[in-house]
């Protein structure tokens, strides 16, 4: 029986050409970019001309880039680092009851120092209302944190809405882009966005790497404290070869965007349609405004738990929502905000992803398996 996975949403496969370019890189560039001799000046070009892509790919300056270890270090980065560093213009922050737990821990962290949070809901789609953004402002607010894309369901935020109601507060804007980012286009400038978060392991690149966007003039506090890489933002040595294998994870994606857009999408409805043909009662828990590579069902008369198990058992790989949360059969808190916490969704619901380690075939095979387990399952 081939396995078949359908969680890139959790981690995606490594590019080929990703793993070529950090193999280049290892066999033949080991200096410390910090250096001035000859092999640190090589190492320094490569992260140069990594931070000149990333930077390009969301229209930012590179002196704003700062690479890190991943997703959840640059949430926190961006939230404690902000927060921290602005506590004398107010303690009120705003996020969402929908965040990713690498947003939602630290800000709870921040509570515990002292702070004040609203937690603002979503409607039945998943998405926060700009209005509701609107009415929480106070003169206290000096952070809001909306996340571009959600992890679980794939509804895409309004950000740029939200960016131009924040235009004129002294609230810095924050927004967690690991699921957007490769898949949708994003402008800084745009978006009017002050701090921005990607993962490299989203995209197609290697694991331990992505990097925070810090608009210039953002008061930002350093959470380490070392040497003065990443003008002494985020010490310690640079991982080139991440970096590299980052860069290059980041010119596919966008080279390949449309392509890759019209291929999920048609994977995506060719899953819902090959699930209808097979008989079996689900509904998807989602607006139409999401990425093509997530979606979100409910099987009425099902648990999660034995959803997964038996899955897994049948060669599919799914999840219950985000990553570090897979191993529990908690209620999704994203579900919750959706629909109540009574609701029978928040525990018969599995997130479906698709991508590269994918095909057609694969697809049809797929939910072929998956209409056998919930059919054996309701029996």
């Amino acid at each position: 029986m081939e396995p078949i996975y359908l969680d890139h949403a959790a981690t995606t496969p490594m590019h080929p050409d990703v793993i070529k370019e950090m193999n280049h890189t290892m066999e033949t560039t080991f200096g410390n970019p910090s250096s001035v001799h000859y092999f640190g000046r090589k190492a320094r070009k490569y992260l140069d001309e990594a931070r000149r892509v990333a930077s390009n790919s969301i229209g930012a300056n590179e002196k704003d880039i700062i690479f890190t270890s991943g997703g959840t270090e640059a949430d926190n980065m961006a939230l404690l680092g902000t927060a921290l560093a602005n506590k004398q213009k107010g303690n009120h922050i705003i996020t969402t009851e929908i965040e990713h737990h690498a947003t939602l821990h630290a800000i709870q962290y921040l509570e515990h120092q002292g702070f004040e949070v609203t937690y603002l809901p979503v409607n039945e789609m998943g998405q926060v209302i700009v209005e509701d953004v609107e009415k929480a402002l106070t003169d206290e607010t000096i952070l809001v944190s909306i996340m571009m894309v959600n992890n679980e369901t794939g509804a895409i935020q309004p950000i740029e809405q939200i960016g131009k109601l924040l235009q004129e507060h002294q609230a810095y804007f924050h927004t967690d882009a690991v699921q957007a980012y490769g898949l949708l286009s994003i402008n800084v400038q745009q978006l009017g966005v002050d701090l921005l978060t990607t993962s490299s392991h989203k995209i197609n690149g290697p694991k331990g790497i992505g990097f925070l966007y810090v608009k210039q003039g953002v008061h930002f506090e350093a959470l380490h404290h070392g040497g003065e890489q990443e003008r002494k933002r985020r010490p310690g040595t640079e991982n080139i070869p991440a970096i590299v294998g980052f860069q290059k994870a980041i010119e596919l994606a966008g080279a390949e965007r449309n392509e890759r857009t019209e291929t999920y999408n048609y994977y995506k409805q060719l899953f819902v349609d090959s699930l209808q043909e097979a008989g079996i009662k689900f509904s998807v828990n989602s607006s139409k405004e999401v990425i093509p590579t997530i979606i979100n069902i409910s099987f009425p008369g099902t648990n999660v738990e034995a959803l997964l198990m038996n899955f897994d058992l049948d060669g599919i790989a799914a999840s219950s929502g985000s990553a570090c949360t897979a191993g529990s059969v908690e209620a999704s808190h994203v579900l919750s905000a959706m629909f109540g916490k009574g609701s029978e969704r928040t525990l018969n619901s599995i997130r479906f992803s698709f991508g590269i380690a994918n095909n057609e075939q694969q697809i049809k095979t797929a939910a072929n398996r998956i209409a056998k387990v919930v059919n054996r399952l309701r029996k």
